[in-house]
């Protein structure tokens, strides 16, 4: 039981920092953010939720695996772990800067630094559990399209 417990502490933890800082963007989304130019490939609002609930609650268990493994390679989870949390920060930073202090290029630069982070959270997690490497997999393929609308909207905005 202890297992499942770690890996619904972790989920929980994401979903609750991914409500958190979603909570800085619902102002943005209905006054600041519809007054920006924006690329054609630029999804729909709707869908922002869904998938980073989704996002948020692989990360999760992809988090709680690799804690499960503690015992068996404290020094590694516990590198791995870091990445993990500041990874988790950044993404909430993210928000933050975009939607809060409505910064598009600091969000970028930002943005970069988050990606990187997430793909060494990835490496670390693959090192140790290949099924919690893998569950990274569509989160970082969500931040790369971020990050190229991120840019997109900096440019055509600047």
């Amino acid at each position: 039981m202890q297992k499942i417990a770690r890996i619904v502490l972790v989920v929980t933890s994401c979903l609750v920092i991914g409500y958190l800082s979603g909570t800085v963007t619902r102002e943005s989304i209905t006054t600041w953010y519809p007054t920006l130019l924006k690329p054609i490939f630029n999804p729909p609002n709707w869908i922002f939720a869904p998938v980073w609930t989704l996002l948020y609650a692989m990360m999760g268990v992809a988090g709680g695996i690799i804690w499960n493994h503690l015992e068996t390679n404290k020094e590694q989870v516990k590198k791995a772990f870091t990445f993990f949390i500041i990874q988790l920060a950044l993404n909430a930073l993210w928000s933050y800067l975009f939607f809060g202090l409505h910064n598009p290029l600091l969000a970028l630069l930002e943005i970069i630094i988050l990606w990187l982070m997430i793909f060494e959270t990835y490496v670390q997690f693959k090192s140790i559990n290949k099924l919690a490497g893998w569950l990274l997999i569509p989160y970082l393929a969500w931040v790369s399209f971020a990050t190229v609308l991120n840019a997109s909207i900096w440019w055509l905005n600047k």
